[in-house]
Order: C-alpha cells, then structure tokens, then sequence
C-alpha cells in the first residue's frame, strides 16, 4: 500500500466514503487540525460519541497503522500546512504597496545576509575557483537549482569549464569523475538533500575540493572542505518569493565576481570574444549586458 504523505487532503477526498461513525471522527478531525494531536483517543471518542474502536478504525481507513501513528504524521502535516490553510485569501493591495513590500523584504534580507558572511571562506573559495581545471554547481528543488544554473551561467564567462546539474543520480555520477583540480559547489538553502551531501562525499573521496553555499551550521556546511554559511529567516507571507534565493544569487555574483579579478586578461579576452559574437543579434555596440 502506498504511504499517504498528504493526511488532510486525503481525508478531506475521503469525505462521504467513511462509514457513517468513522465520517463523525473525521469531521471532528478537519474541524480541530490545530488541537487533535493533543488529544486523546478517549477524548476523540467522547466528543465524536463513538467508540475507541471506532477512531482506531478510521486511523486505519486513511492509511495509518493505528492512532499513534496517525498523531505524529498528522501533527507533522499541520506544522507545515496551517500557514497555508488560513490567512488572507488573494491580498488585494495596490501595486504600489506590492512593490515597497516584496523589494524592502528583499533589501532587508541582503542586509541581513551582508552581517553574517565571513570573509575569510568567501577569499579561499574565490582562489579555488579562479584556479578550478573545472566546476560543478549543484542544486535540488526549485530555488537552489536555478542558482546552480545561475553560477555555471557566470563562471563560463571565466574562462573556466562549468556546468549545473538539479538530478541526484547525475550529480553522483559526476561527482564520481571529479579529481584533484576540480571544484563541486553544492547549494542549499537547508543544508540536508541526501543528494548533495552524497555527491559532496564522493567528490572528496576522489581529491576534488567542495564547496557549499548553504544554512548555518548544517550537515552540508560541515562536510565541505569551503563553507560560505548565512541564516536567513523566511518571510511570514506565504505568496512572497524566497528572498534567501536572491541571497545566493548575490553570493555567487560576488565568487565570481572575486575570481575575474584573480584572472583579469583572460577574462577580459572572454567577456570581448562572447560580447562580439553577439552583435550580429543586435546591431547596439554600446555597453550592454554579456547575454540578454
């Protein structure tokens, strides 16, 4: 049987199917998310007016292996789900007010961000990475991929070999192929994929340094030879964009950034060739972005 991850929405498409007396415990249930697990079975039993066995019963019915197991996997599912479950629906503001709200998040957030970083990681790894043979960005999940795409998108500039890769069977084989040389940046803004913190293993088995651009104190930030660490709180407003990505974005712009420097005539020699390729697309020589 497959494992239900999603307690609520599978009660709620359950609704109607229950017997009669396991529907009133699962009324009472999706009427009182934030208090059942605190709980007893005896006191479901009373305030549904049925029998132990029969809330024993309903725990079974929505794939649980009895009421225990049904507390602990609901009281996870309502940590995560009450944020969601309430507050405003469709926030009406002006565009005015949507735009000093989302952009004063994200300046706060880099300010914040700014205090914690270190610079003594940032200097090492900016001298790693302006001297990889090649890099590896790694990122799973929406937010952290996109930077990893973000960094090979800058550091190719560079003159130096670089890609990003999100798929975890990918990355390990990659990872499998690194040697003493190259440099595998993991990012993460929680610091525990398995897939990283795998991939990260390998490479070190095989001489590879690693890097991580990741959370404080985090089972990756621990197992990187390099660990440029920030902790940044997310918004409370769920229909905010995740600020701590632009965060990382920063972060990587400032590696790269650093690594130009450290090779200044070939980069330069890049940035004119890529630039010129681009001008028969677009007949502006003035200054321009590299890329659209």
């Amino acid at each position: 049987m497959i494992k239900v991850i999603d307690l609520i929405s599978h009660t709620r498409a359950l609704e109607g199917t229950f017997p009669k007396r396991e529907q009133l415990v699962a009324d009472f249930v999706l009427a009182n998310l934030e208090k059942i697990s605190f709980l007893s079975q005896h006191e479901i039993a009373d305030a549904t007016g049925v029998s132990v066995a029969t809330v024993n019963r309903f725990c079974t019915t929505i794939g649980c292996e009895g009421f225990r197991d049904f507390q602990i996997r609901l009281a996870q599912s309502v940590a995560v789900s009450l944020q969601y479950l309430g507050g405003p629906n469709g926030d009406q503001s002006e565009s005015g007010q949507l735009v000093t709200q989302v952009f004063s998040t994200l300046v706060d957030t880099l300010t914040l961000a700014r205090k914690q970083l270190d610079g003594q990681p940032i200097d090492h790894a900016t001298d790693v990475l302006a001297n990889a043979r090649r890099i590896a960005f790694l990122g799973v999940g929406g937010g952290s991929a996109n930077v990893a795409r973000e960094g090979a998108n800058r550091f190719f500039r560079l003159g130096i070999p670089s890609e990003a890769h999100a798929d975890g069977y990918l990355q390990r084989m990659l990872s499998s192929t690194f040697t003493e040389g190259d440099v595998l940046v993991a990012i993460s803004s929680s610091g525990q994929p398995a897939e990283l913190l795998d991939s990260v293993a390998i490479a070190k088995q095989y001489g590879a340094t690693t890097i991580s651009l990741t959370k404080t104190g985090s089972d990756l930030a621990n197992l990187t030879d390099i660990s440029i660490q920030i902790d940044v709180p997310e918004d409370q407003d769920i229909y905010k964009p995740s600020a701590s990505r632009l965060v990382f974005v920063a972060i990587v712009d400032v590696l790269a950034a650093g690594a130009a420097r450290k090779r200044p005539e070939r980069v330069k020699e890049n940035l004119r060739r890529i630039r010129t390729s681009l001008l028969p697309l677009s007949k502006d020589s003035g200054p321009k972005p590299i890329g659209d």
